[in-house]
């Protein structure tokens, strides 16, 4: 495999490079010959002029290209506003093929059928590259089409974008004409031919977990039942002005979806506080925010450029955001992308969002740099040097940022835990560590009014007999002891039952089990498991004692009162017909 990587200025030059590229081919070979072409002007008479140049000096060859946010040529940012690589596959089993289809949004999902089609009856294919003109960012029902594509499949690219936001991106091929409206897809394979893929996040969470409570594809309008700017002025002081998607840049959302980390990023913030994002975000996912720092990101990249550079790649293709290169600037964006280039010809673009195919789900990222290396044949030598980043480079800004957000997480995660454990307590009796009356009360009122025919509950009311007698003649603390004890006896019961059993305090030595629907165990045989189990215990001091108990389910369409009542003249019966005892209450 063979690379060729040149920028245009005009047609005489380009023709040079063609003819020099046509006369280095050998004829004995078969090969195919791919080129691509990036372009920051998405002029149709500029790209249509580029095209037909090709075709006429190497009418065999193949050619896709999109207008982009800049271009990467070597592994590196280019000041070129026209870049155009030449892949020359020169395996005579590798096999290249390019199909132009219309993407809309009523169209996008055809479009993967499509595909999903040509490649089922051509199993020869192992990778799609593609390269979409999609002005929607919501393309959530078309990566899920996706996913039905043959798992031995890699899939990646990138949308295509415009330097110039009032133009409208586009794409063009030998598979097509110029489109504002088509999605490319460029497939590739063969017995010798290898590829894999990867991505860079590099951006890390900050903080608390939020939670989406109203959104619509790529519009959020509440973030914790709030006004979804909120977020971002509360916790970031960042105002919803002119400069908001600059300074929302460096703190996009990130949330995990099937597995897989992506972000987010908000590009504006309308009058009614909803945030426009970089695509869709779904109701009730959890998100927090995330921070770049340059040295994490960095290494990041390098991380995968190590895992890259194993496989002993041939050439590779680069997807990386353009909100990578608002963060970075011009100078330094190239930072993280060459590192690729040290043992591999790679180049790209500047992409309006990414693509990846990981463990069959085809994700739309943003913010990320996606990575797709291929070869031919079996892996080559090692050839040049891994990049190595200096150890001093942003290490202050590093120390500063990751400090922070260390400083952040661990009190963010201790006021977690304070608020869990008030929490706690808040619904939970001290000495028993049972439920106290008042969320033992609520979940049986939750209960009651949720159930039906089908889905009755049963109350399991206890007194130990007797108790005053404990109390009074061996002291307060063995009285507590028993009760501890018998606690001790129910709470195993409902956790050996969990989650289908609420045990509570309902007051002195009275305690309500609620049994939902859902549990397995007999509600007599609970009851009498119980009654058993705790006069089979002895104590030191006290001896033995014992319990009686009130039985009764749930009628559909009564109060929590009429039911409340029902379980406690159970329990009064079972009193009075000798304690120690089990009573079922019917109702009448």
């Amino acid at each position: 495999m063979k690379q060729y990587q040149f920028g245009y200025s005009d047609d005489v030059s380009l023709i040079a490079q063609l003819e020099e590229i046509a006369g280095e081919r050998d004829p004995s070979v078969s090969t195919q010959i791919v080129f691509h072409i990036f372009t920051e002007d998405p002029d149709r008479e500029l790209c249509e002029n580029i095209c037909r140049v090709i075709n006429d000096t190497i009418p065999d060859s193949l050619y896709l290209g999109a207008s982009t946010c800049g271009n990467i040529m070597n592994g590196d940012f280019s000041d070129q506003s026209v870049v155009i690589v030449c892949t020359v596959y020169e395996d005579p089993s590798t096999r290249i093929e390019l199909m132009q289809l219309p993407f809309t949004d009523k169209t996008n999902v055809e479009a993967a059928e499509a595909l999903i089609k040509y490649t089922n009856e051509n199993t020869w294919v192992r990778s799609v590259e593609m390269i979409v003109s999609c002005r929607t960012r919501d393309l959530k029902d078309f990566c899920s089409r996706l996913a039905e594509l043959r798992p031995n499949i890699s899939l990646f690219g990138g949308s295509a974008f415009s330097y110039d936001m009032r133009s409208v991106p586009c794409v063009f091929s030998s598979a097509g004409d110029y489109s504002e409206e088509d999605i490319i897809f460029m497939l590739s394979g063969g017995e010798n031919y290898h590829i894999i893929s990867t991505y860079v996040i590099g951006w890390k969470p900050l903080g608390k977990t939020f939670r989406i409570t109203k959104a619509s594809g790529e519009i959020i309008y509440e973030i914790d039942g709030g006004r979804a700017y909120n977020v971002y002025s509360k916790y970031l002081n960042i105002g919803n002005n002119q400069y908001f998607f600059s300074n929302a840049l460096e703190f996009p959302l990130i949330f995990n979806r099937n597995g897989t980390n992506i972000l987010r990023a908000p590009v504006a913030c309308n009058e009614d506080g909803s945030l426009v994002m970089t695509s869709d975000l779904s109701e009730g996912e959890e998100v927090r925010l995330a921070y770049g720092d340059p040295w994490t990101i960095l290494n990041c990249a390098r991380r995968s450029a190590t895992e890259v550079s194993s496989f002993r790649p041939e050439t590779i293709k680069l997807f990386s955001c353009a909100s990578r290169r608002a963060f970075w600037g011009n100078d330094e964006i190239g930072k993280e992308t060459r590192q690729f280039s040290t043992f591999s010809s790679a180049f790209g673009f500047y992409t309006s969002g990414e693509f990846l195919r990981t463990n069959g789900t085809v994700f739309q990222h943003n913010v990320s740099l996606v990575i797709a290396a291929e070869r031919e044949g079996t892996p080559r030598s090692a050839g040049k040097r891994g990049f190595i980043l200096e150890d001093w480079e942003y290490s202050g800004r590093m120390s500063m940022i990751s400090r922070l957000a260390n400083f952040i997480d661990a009190a963010t995660q201790e006021l977690r835990e304070a608020n869990q454990k008030l929490e706690a307590a808040a619904i939970t009796d001290g000495l028993t560590g049972l439920l106290n009356r008042v969320e033992i009360q609520r979940r049986i009122r939750d209960a009651v009014a949720a159930a039906d025919d089908l889905s009755p509950i049963t109350l399991i009311m206890l007194d130990i007999d007797d108790f005053k007698h404990v109390n009074d003649t061996y002291g307060h603390n063995e009285g507590d002891l028993v009760i501890k004890r018998l606690c001790g006896l129910i709470k195993n019961i409902a956790e050996e039952n969990s989650p289908h059993i609420d045990a509570g305090r309902w007051g002195g030595e009275e305690f309500m089990l609620l049994v939902h629907s859902g549990c397995r165990t007999d509600r007599a045989e609970l009851a009498e498991n119980i009654r058993r189990c705790f006069a089979d215990m002895v104590f030191d001091i006290s001896g033995s004692h014992t319990v009686s108990i009130g039985v009764t389910d749930s009628i559909p369409g009564e109060s929590t009162d009429s039911v409340c009542i029902r379980v406690d003249n159970a329990l009064y019966k079972a009193k009075e017909t000798g304690k120690n005892r089990v009573c079922f209450g019917k109702a009448e």
